[in-house]
């Protein structure tokens, strides 16, 4: 009996006493797999620089460079469209259209001198364009609006457009939106894709101002004209050169109508309109010129009487 018991102490102990080793040879194990695993990456990392380090040293070089001859370019480009007096916002993306298709030829010489194919890219970006295609409709037919505007110039910086029932001075065109500012200094934003294919008046820097305001028959219409002429011509309300006419516009029911246009610049429109107004009034008061008002005249027929 007792020498059972000294058979389950003995295996008991031995249990123990290989349990403990392993658990002492354990996180030396791990830590001989870890550094034979930091070691043959260090290896490849090693072979990776003694094979491809002068592929990268030259991709590095290669691209600087052609950011350098990228900024250079671009900036002789829009140094020829200013010298040609071609408009800024056109200069402005040709300059930065040729610099973005330098820049991509860099980087596919860059890609192909570390050895990586660029046709996996090629495709790839071909997949990503396409979904982007579908999903930013509008916003790409604003951007192609936009190209056909920088293009085409149906209006310029500071020329005065109307469209869509909107009037004010082009500040700025841009590719997916135009920028256009009111007489109160208020900026209207237009998207491009609402511009191209509408009719829109453009009236360069001035805008047409209509005005009208009727005489009495008693008074003489010709004398009138040219004393509206006259007084108008006196006002410091126009752009280079006094611009308007003057002339009979309708044989109303009580009055004749005198019709007034002038070309006013887009950004003093109201204010030379009231003054316009102010001027007439005085004028027509200090030559005692009638200005009517809708009346109608009664005749009472008394009835025959009956013999």
């Amino acid at each position: 009996m007792s020498d059972l018991k000294s058979d389950n102490t003995e295996n008991l102990t031995t249990a123990i006493t290989d349990t403990a080793q392993q658990a002492i040879d354990l996180p030396a194990e791990l830590l001989r797999e870890e550094i034979e695993q930091a070691s043959q990456l260090y290896q490849i990392l090693i072979d990776f620089i003694t094979q491809y380090s002068f592929q990268l040293v030259g991709a590095v070089l290669i691209f600087l460079v052609g950011l350098f001859l990228a900024g250079k370019i671009s900036k002789l480009v829009l140094r020829v469209c200013e010298k040609k007096k071609i408009d800024i916002t056109l200069s402005l993306f040709l300059a930065s259209t040729v610099k973005v298709m330098v820049m991509a030829m860099v980087i596919v010489i860059v890609l192909s001198k570390i050895g990586i194919s660029v046709t996996p890219f090629l495709a790839t970006i071909g997949a990503v364009s396409l979904g982007a295609v579908l999903a930013l409709q509008g916003l790409l037919a604003n951007y192609a609006s936009g190209f056909n505007i920088i293009v085409t110039r149906p209006f310029v910086i500071d020329d005065t457009i109307e469209i869509l029932g909107v009037t004010g001075i082009v500040k700025e065109v841009k590719l997916a939106f135009t920028i256009i500012q009111d007489e109160d200094g208020a900026q209207i934003t237009i998207p491009n894709k609402h511009i191209v294919g509408e009719v829109m008046l453009n009236s360069k820097k001035d805008s047409l101002l209509k005005l009208s305001v009727g005489i009495s028959y008693q008074d003489n219409p010709i004398a009138v004209i040219a004393l509206v002429e006259r007084t108008l011509a006196k006002l410091d309300i126009y752009t280079d050169e006094v611009r308007m006419q003057v002339g009979i516009d309708d044989f109303a029911d009580s009055a004749i109508t005198i019709g007034i246009r002038l070309w006013i610049p887009t950004t003093n429109l109201y204010a030379a309109k009231y003054n316009a107004y102010q001027a007439i009034y005085s004028a027509f008061e200090q030559e005692k010129i009638t200005i009517p008002f809708p009346q109608h005249d009664i005749h009472m027929i008394e009835p025959k009487k009956l013999a």
